[in-house]
């Protein structure tokens, strides 16, 4: 499996443009991370790309990423590819075993929430974003209140990283994808 097939599946199941972004945002930053770790970049991006592929077809727990990995079976994506998908879902209780396993779930949560605060921003600037921001919004349970915290901390420490340091890593991961995600990258003054 290769980038483009991953992307021509998520878009064949996934039409929310804000749903695609979140894919690619999530993709970055596990290329980011695969560079990091001196791991293949192309397979940890495309756990990004395809983690919710099937949600707007499997919009409930019961079913979510559980029947999607098995369109993906079918569509012959690599079992470790597909189990480390299950991973990002705490509710579907597999162990995460392996650097992708871990890192997936560590970058799901914390991704869309360091955007939704970017959002925010006067310019909706990801160089408006750091640690400090993002984890004054964490203690705000009104802000993107269905971002579950405890995944984004419990994320870094199954990633054996700190967490302002994931933060920080993970902010820096998503500015060069800025421009896809319509975000800007102007820094503070």
């Amino acid at each position: 499996m290769d980038r483009q097939q991953a992307w021509e599946i998520l878009c064949e199941y996934t039409k929310s443009e804000a749903l695609r972004k979140h894919a690619l945002s999530v993709e970055a930053v596990m290329r980011a991370y695969a560079r990091r770790y001196g791991e293949d970049e192309e397979r940890w991006g495309i756990v990004g790309l395809l983690h919710d592929f099937d949600y707007e077809i499997h919009p409930t727990a019961d079913k979510h990423p559980v029947e999607g990995s098995k369109i993906l079976a079918a569509r012959g994506v690599p079992e470790d590819i597909r189990y480390a998908i299950l991973c990002h879902a705490d509710h579907v209780g597999l162990e995460r075993k392996t650097a992708l396993d871990r890192a997936i779930y560590a970058v799901d949560e914390l991704t869309g929430f360091i955007i939704a605060v970017a959002l925010v921003k006067p310019d909706k600037s990801l160089g408006q974003v750091d640690a400090a921001s993002v984890r004054k919004k964490m203690k705000d349970k009104a802000f993107a209140r269905s971002v579950r915290r405890e995944d984004i901390t419990k994320g870094a420490e199954q990633l054996g990283v700190d967490l302002d340091e994931h933060i920080a890593f993970c902010v820096e991961a998503l500015k060069p994808a800025a421009g896809q995600l319509e975000l800007n990258l102007f820094e503070r003054r």
